[in-house]
Order: structure tokens, then C-alpha cells, then sequence
């Protein structure tokens, strides 16, 4: 398999308008979710952590109590690429999973 392409400007403006609550640019996607707790925010990473090593691509991830925020990007490729992008329609659905409401 080769090294992921960088996604062009528009394609990551398409790909962001197209996703829950992301935002970002050729540098890097990124989220917020909020899910009501602390231990929910840790069960929320750890299921991210389970997506992230099955697609050998690992995101950063900041919990702030019941806040995870959540980057990617793909380094060696110098940008977005289309597995940034099907990493977080995974993790999109792994927050509305754990929305508290």
C-alpha cells in the first residue's frame, strides 16, 4: 500500500462541510465532543483508541473532563488525506454513540 495523498484545499473544505462539528484546513481536521462526564469522555477515547489501532492511524486526543478534542492529520503525507477523513466519520459515530443527551 502507498503512502496516502494530500487532499487539496477544496477537497478538505468538502470533506469538513460534510462531517458533524469538524473544522480545520489542509493542516489538520479537528473536533470537540462533549459527553456529560469524565468517565464517559476515558470510555469515548478508549473506543477511538480501538478504531485508531485497527486502522493503524492515531489521532491526538485532549480530555479536558467531559471534553474530548480530537486532531488529525496524516504527518507523512504533510497533510489531510482521505484517512483523516474516514477517521473522523468513524469517530463521528463513536460520539453521537456516547452523546449524553
Amino acid at each position: 500500500m502507498g503512502r496516502p495523498e494530500p487532499l487539496s484545499a477544496e477537497q478538505v473544505a468538502t470533506a469538513v462541510a460534510e462531517l458533524t462539528h469538524w473544522d480545520g484546513d489542509t493542516q489538520g481536521i479537528y473536533r470537540r465532543v462533549e459527553t456529560g462526564s469524565f468517565r464517559a469522555a476515558v470510555e469515548l477515547v478508549d473506543r477511538i483508541a480501538d478504531v485508531a489501532e485497527e486502522m493503524d492511524h492515531h489521532p491526538d486526543l485532549d480530555i479536558r473532563y467531559s471534553c474530548v478534542r480530537v486532531a488529525v492529520v496524516t504527518h507523512s503525507a504533510g497533510g489531510v488525506t482521505d484517512l483523516d477523513v474516514e477517521l473522523a466519520r468513524r469517530v463521528d459515530a463513536l460520539a453521537e454513540a456516547a452523546d449524553p443527551a
